[in-house]
């Protein structure tokens, strides 16, 4: 892509400007949102991502369109994935319900920095060392066979990364929560508090997460600005995320077979397309609409799988019921 020299500065002015928006509101006002509240801006930044992609449609072609909207299908799915992990570090540091908003919301920025960093010296690596993408494809199909053996296990897991654990050995901490501050003073000795521990815990596995999302988007476009733009968007909105579907997490019980058929698809492409610039002729070239279209059917294919085995599971469960009852 040729951008324009103001192309990156004020795409980066309007994305901090909405992540100051939504932290105002959270800091105004903290408490658990409604569902309403939720829908209204999880639709929102749906939207305006949307907006964007047929903004990069528009004025750089189909290509880097598909491309976009590809990268960030595939990145908001992993985000959702991501949400389980949330909630376990939310139930693990028992978060007060009405600081929740806050904790998502400063991890998220944290992790939005990271991965800007990440992706900086990921698009500078895959530009001087081709063979990186044969590292990528691999490690996508690795990470997929792990998702496939972990949807099969059904349970989640957090442990704590390194910087979590040094953050709890080195930074005094209290055992209680003061409100929503991230640091108190006890007699006379100023001490952090677990909200800001349980920040970290967020920021940190978010950028473990990346781990996975970043090579699996380079394997949907090369454009660092794309990558940017497509991983910022899939954050961006993942608090009130959080809390919309907090409650549907546990129906989604294919979401891991259905992400791990995507990244493996994604390790497959990655390694075809390095084959093909090395030389081989016979290595395939998926298109990146057909990507797409295989990206987003999976997913939805995923999704329906899910809801109509919770609810045969419940009509199972019912029919026992019904008939011990009976008896």
């Amino acid at each position: 892509m040729n951008l324009p020299v103001w192309v990156w500065p004020v795409t980066v002015a309007g994305l901090t400007a909405m992540i100051l928006v939504d932290f105002y509101l959270v800091s105004r006002n903290p408490r658990k949102p409604s569902l309403r509240e939720c829908t209204l801006w999880v639709a929102c930044y749906v939207g305006l991502a949307i907006l964007f992609g047929l903004g990069v449609l528009l004025f750089a072609g189909p290509r880097y369109g598909g491309e976009f909207f590809a990268g960030w299908v595939t990145e908001y799915s992993l985000s959702v994935d991501n949400l389980f992990v949330f909630v376990i570090i939310m139930s693990t540091f028992a978060v007060p319900k009405d600081y929740q908003q806050k904790v998502l919301s400063i991890g998220i920025v944290l992790a939005l920095f990271m991965r800007g960093a990440f992706i900086a010296v990921g698009a500078e690596a895959v530009t001087r060392f081709d063979w990186l993408f044969y590292l990528f494809g691999a490690f996508l199909v690795f990470t997929a066979w792990k998702l496939m053996r972990h949807g099969d296990s059904g349970e989640e897991e957090f442990s704590e990364n390194a910087v979590l654990r040094l953050a709890k050995r080195f930074l005094p901490a209290t055992e209680t929560y003061a409100g929503a501050a991230l640091t108190t003073r006890v007699g006379g000795r100023r001490l952090v508090t677990p909200m800001l521990i349980v920040m970290v815990a967020i920021g940190t596995t978010d950028l473990l997460f990346a781990l996975d999302s970043i090579p699996a988007i380079f394997g949907l476009t090369k454009e660092p600005y794309l990558v940017f733009t497509a991983n910022a968007f899939a954050l961006m909105g993942l608090r009130q995320l959080f809390f919309l579907i907090g409650g549907l997490l546990d129906k989604l019980v294919y979401l891991s077979k259905g992400l791990a058929v995507v990244l493996a698809f994604i390790g497959v492409k990655l390694v075809g397309e390095a084959l093909h610039s090395d030389g081989v002729a016979w290595a395939p070239q998926i298109p990146i609409l057909l990507s797409l279209g295989i990206i987003v059917g999976t997913l939805a294919v995923t999704t329906v799988a899910s809801l109509v085995k919770v609810r045969s599971l419940r009509r199972s469960e019912a029919e026992t019921v019904s008939v011990s009852s009976r008896d």
